[in-house]
């Protein structure tokens, strides 16, 4: 069974992911261009991270969904397990949101421009002026009644597990007083490990769980960390038992 699902890879799944990639990239840049950024920006998407996930026979379980309030702006916090958060988080979690994504995404072929052109934030960290920006750019965001996703470990975990959290999310957050949204993914690290970027897919179950948001108490350095320090906990629940426990990933 594991090689027919290679072939089925190879023939169908992949040439008609790179076409649907291509084709997405194009609709959201075009109609970002045109106007309207706030539905070209998000829907295109939406169902491009799905059509990759049906070709690959990909099953999706979403739990917590009514956890979320209709009209609200949150900031929103997964574990990084692999490449396969990006088509599960886009696909289902039923909220338009903008992606606090790395500098260098910006480069790949034809997803980069549509990213740039919908405004996706990319997080420069060459130098403060770059940095302020990026902080810059997310404000307007949530300002403006769009949330934003962020992968708060900072990249994706070697092992499954998940590493320590960085602040800035939640200093966001805190700054804007807006509830922080923790969500936990399961089964992305063992369809394709950081370290078999490229390599064939493996079938596993994927798994998106929503938790209550969590509103803020206060504000300043005391509300940032006990929101992270909760939010981290939350995560850390609903993780599958063979990755529960905190490893240290060395790309943080």
């Amino acid at each position: 069974m594991k090689y027919l699902y290679r072939i089925y890879q190879l023939l169908i799944a992949l040439p008609l992911g790179i076409l649907a990639t291509i084709i997405t990239a194009l609709v959201v840049a075009i109609g970002c261009s045109l106007g309207n950024g706030h539905f070209w920006g998000y829907y295109p998407g939406r169902l491009w991270g799905r059509i990759i996930l049906w070709l690959l026979l990909i099953p999706v379980k979403v739990e917590g969904n009514k956890n979320l309030e209709k009209d609200q702006s949150y900031v929103f916090v997964a574990n990084h397990q692999g490449a396969f958060d990006i088509f599960l988080i886009y696909g289902y979690i039923g909220r338009n949101f903008k992606w606090m994504m790395k500098q260098s995404l910006r480069k790949m072929p034809f997803v980069g421009w549509a990213c740039e052109k919908s405004h996706q934030i990319f997080v420069d960290k060459r130098g403060a002026s770059k940095i302020k920006k990026t902080y810059d750019d997310a404000r307007r965001t949530l300002q403006g009644g769009t949330s934003v996703t962020v992968f708060p470990e900072g990249s994706r975990t070697f092992t499954g597990h998940m590493g320590t959290f960085k602040k800035g999310a939640f200093a966001l957050a805190d700054e804007l007083q807006l509830p922080v949204v923790p969500m936990t993914i399961n089964g992305s690290f063992n369809i394709m490990p950081r370290m078999r970027d490229g390599h064939f897919v493996n079938w596993h179950r994927l798994s998106l769980t929503i938790h209550q948001p969590i509103y803020p108490v206060g504000q300043g350095s005391d509300n940032i960390q006990a929101t992270m320090s909760q939010a981290y906990d939350s995560v850390m629940s609903s993780l599958v038992p063979e990755y529960q426990g905190f490893v240290e990933n060395p790309d943080q």
